[in-house]
């Protein structure tokens, strides 16, 4: 089972912080030791395995989860969210690559050398821009290493094919994200409401997601949204960027 970062309230990225045991139904808190004999000494029903630690009551507040935790589902039973949602569809991608694309017939297309961003509009720009022409927003951040990795490289190319049907792409750092305490895994937020996790495996395939409506979820999900947003760079100058460094 891993880890998965919920929250921190530390702006220096040591403790306290609260993690997910994917898998359980259990959440790791990480905080400062209590080594204080008459604290230890009021503590009831010890066993010799657990230790303890002070954590501020903030932390919980704001991450802890207030609902179970909910089975994982195939991504196929949430897609009907991306034409009912109402007002805002928001992404946080934050891996190095993805199997859906490896394995596509674009991806050999642009391989070969093709523009792939002015390619006829698919299933989903066709969506974006059917969406976007009654007032909706499609949004997406996209971290990125130093330099671009192929799968991000490939993103960048098909990304501007996405901004042209209507949807805001940008791009943030790696680094900055990690200085920023934005999380390390993937989601979707539906009208700052529904949130969708991704679930991949160590090859990058999508294994389901997991759908959240719990508010400490949700809420940490627009602080790490507002976060992105602001210090993203949009697509086209973000790949102006890129070509001016190669």
């Amino acid at each position: 089972m891993t880890l998965r970062f919920i929250g921190t309230t530390s702006d220096s990225g040591d403790c306290p912080t609260l993690y997910e045991v994917e898998g359980s139904r259990n959440v790791l808190v990480q905080g400062d030791r209590v080594s204080d004999p008459e604290h230890l000494a009021k503590l009831r029903d010890v066993k010799e395995s657990e230790t303890f630690v002070i954590v501020p009551r903030d932390l919980l507040v704001r991450f802890a989860p207030r609902a179970e935790a909910q089975e994982m589902v195939p991504f196929t039973q949430i897609s009907h969210l991306f034409t009912e949602f109402k007002h805002t569809a928001w992404r946080l991608e934050t891996r190095r690559g993805y199997a859906t694309d490896r394995n596509s017939p674009k991806w050999a297309r642009w391989k070969a050398g093709a523009d792939i961003a002015t390619e006829p509009a698919d299933g989903w720009r066709e969506n974006v821009r059917r969406q976007t022409e009654q007032g909706k927003r499609f949004e997406r951040v996209r971290l990125v290493d130093e330099p671009l990795t192929e799968g991000q490289e490939f993103l960048l190319a098909s990304g501007l094919g996405n901004v042209a049907a209507g949807e805001d792409i940008r791009n943030l750092s790696r680094s900055a994200a990690e200085r920023l305490g934005l999380p390390d895994w993937d989601f979707w937020l539906f009208d700052s409401r529904t949130l969708v996790r991704f679930v991949f495996d160590t090859e990058d395939t999508t294994l389901g997601v997991i759908v959240s409506e719990d508010p400490a979820e949700v809420a940490a999900a627009c602080q790490a949204r507002d976060a992105a947003w602001h210090h993203a760079i949009r697509t086209a100058d973000f790949a102006r960027q890129v070509r001016s460094t190669v």
